[in-house]
């Protein structure tokens, strides 16, 4: 699970593809590789609530190798914390999900090239696990420049991509079905949902029926 930027709503989709799968009766794992930003004691607020999510029990270390308590890129977060984060680990824990679960869902950290150490981003852990590519399009202003190139840098990696997600940031969008339309038809690869918009006071709905699963499930 990627996004076109960080907080365009990556746990949200998550959370619906888990229930999604879960429904179908397949055992399912979560894992946030590397998260940042948390109150000290704390879990971060997207491990707890993948880990709410699922119906596998699983280390937290596992679920989320690599946190940090600020809120930064992971590759500096992990410097100020005398730390480096290694695929090696990450992977390591992954094999670990996996064994235990019929299908282990990834949220990813930020963006699609979202620096992990001073060579490797995101997108080398997503070639390196080998899982089909969610990209999660945040609906807003400039979306479709965001969509485009990471679309762009998607295809140009030796990733199984699976489809997209449009999730509602802004509510006052100008022309969001002209958006729509131009994502669908530009992105190549199948529209899995559409995510209404959900504002301070709005509960997220965990229902998965806006989410299709198929080209997932094909991988």
């Amino acid at each position: 699970m990627t996004g076109t930027d960080t907080g365009v709503g990556k746990t949200r989709v998550a959370v619906a593809m888990i229930h999604a799968l879960r429904a179908q009766g397949l055992r399912v794992a979560a894992m946030k590789p590397v998260a940042a930003g948390h109150v000290q004691g704390e879990l971060n607020e997207d491990v707890v609530a993948l880990l709410q999510a699922t119906n596998v029990a699983a280390d937290l270390t596992d679920v989320n190798p690599y946190a940090f308590a600020e809120p930064i890129a992971p590759h500096i977060a992990a410097q100020l914390a005398g730390a480096r984060i290694d695929l090696d680990v990450i992977a390591a824990a992954y094999a670990r999900l996996a064994a235990a679960a019929d299908v282990v869902v990834v949220e990813g950290a930020g963006g699609w090239r979202v620096p992990l150490n001073e060579s490797e981003d995101m997108a080398d852990l997503a070639e390196r696990l080998g899982l089909p590519v969610v990209l999660v399009v945040g609906l807003r202003l400039g979306c479709l420049n965001h969509a485009l190139l990471t679309a762009e840098s998607i295809t140009q990696r030796n990733v199984p991509w699976a489809g997209w997600v449009g999730n509602h940031l802004d509510p006052s969008m100008a022309r969001q079905a002209e958006n729509l339309t131009t994502l669908r038809a530009r992105l190549m690869r199948p529209c899995l949902g559409v995510q209404a918009f959900v504002g301070p006071g709005i509960a997220a709905s965990n229902e998965p029926e806006w989410l299709t699963l198929p080209e997932i499930l094909d991988h």
